[in-house]
């Protein structure tokens, strides 16, 4: 992992939101929408790693996904390396997408079973004009040994890997174009523990040798503190807490931080850890509770969390947090 992290961020999000509208009836009216990302801002240094957690439905991956313009964000600015991209055509959105590439979740349905993986890798490199022929045998090649597979591996198909090497191919392909930025949205959450392991140290590998931007969603905590720089914590659609990762692990100030951490496994039999308890069920994103939105399940929420929304704000240099207690 690179220990100088550049001052100039590569990404920069402000403000970002995403609502889904709800339509019911015959005629589809809508009658409400889902807040599945609702204003949140952060940068991304070149050769850094963020990390973005939170329970399943917070709206990391949606966050992601309107990051890359997979999806049109509803409001907020998107800039890459300084450009404004949130609100680029399809085709003045192309020459980005070189710059922006993502590994999904699933190492299977990701990849198209009819392909070949040198086709899957090829495929980019083919579309934006950069090799062909042998000349693209050879880089795919390349890459492919850049994640630790065999060159004539490129003539299988995606069926004769395994989980992991499947993974790999994803990765492979993200590195084809040489992005500057790669989306992980929760790349090793479907491999097995072992395999998790080898990915992440694969990846920030790669990240020390090509100067990658990671924004990494997960919610697995333990692999996001090993490979993140700064975590981000998010919550119904808001980030609640931004931090280096060893100021979270070690003096987390929201209570929602503070509920994940001590949820997370201790490998020490020996250790000790006060289990914190929430209480209720997560709220509906189609009708967020006003106030904090951590309000419902917080055990020291006061009157002011009930209706007043708190703002994100710098507590301590660069530890930013979303609580009135603070």
């Amino acid at each position: 992992m690179t220990n100088q992290i550049a001052s100039a961020p590569l990404l920069e999000v402000a403000g970002l939101k995403k609502y889904f509208p709800v339509r019911k009836g015959l005629f589809q009216r809508r009658v409400g929408q889902v807040y599945a990302v609702d204003g949140i801002s952060f940068t991304l240094a070149a050769g850094e790693t963020l990390g973005l957690v939170g329970e399943s439905g917070c709206g990391k991956s949606t966050a992601g996904k309107a990051i890359l313009r997979l999806i049109d964000p509803t409001a907020g600015t998107v800039k890459l390396r300084g450009r404004r991209i949130d609100n680029l055509s399809r085709r003045d959105m192309r020459p980005f997408r070189r710059e922006m590439q993502v590994v999904f979740q699933d190492p299977y349905s990701s990849l198209n079973p009819r392909l070949s993986v040198g086709d899957i890798i090829g495929e980019p490199l083919r579309n934006y004009g950069i090799a062909s022929g042998s000349e693209l045998a050879d880089r795919v090649a390349t890459i492919l040994a850049k994640v630790g597979l065999r060159a004539e591996q490129m003539n299988r198909f995606p069926h004769e890997f395994s989980g992991g090497q499947r993974q790999r191919i994803g990765i492979a392909r993200a590195l084809a174009l040489n992005p500057g930025l790669i989306v992980c949205d929760e790349p090793v959450s479907a491999l097995d523990v072992s395999v998790q392991a080898q990915v992440i140290n694969l990846l920030m590998d790669l990240q020390k040798e090509f100067g990658l931007s990671y924004l990494f969603i997960a919610h697995g905590l333990a692999v996001v503190e090993h490979i993140s720089h700064r975590i981000a914590v998010m919550y119904l659609g808001k980030i609640v807490e931004l931090t280096d990762k060893r100021t979270l692990f070690a003096a987390p100030l929201h209570p929602y931080t503070e509920a994940l951490l001590s949820a997370a496994p201790v490998p020490d039999p020996r250790a000790r850890r006060k289990r914190i308890i929430l209480a209720g069920d997560v709220p509906s994103p189609i009708n967020p509770p006003g106030g904090c939105r951590f309000h419902t399940r917080c055990p020291y929420a006061e009157a002011r969390c009930r209706t007043e929304e708190p703002a994100i704000r710098e507590i301590k240099p660069g530890h930013l947090v979303a609580c009135h207690l603070r």
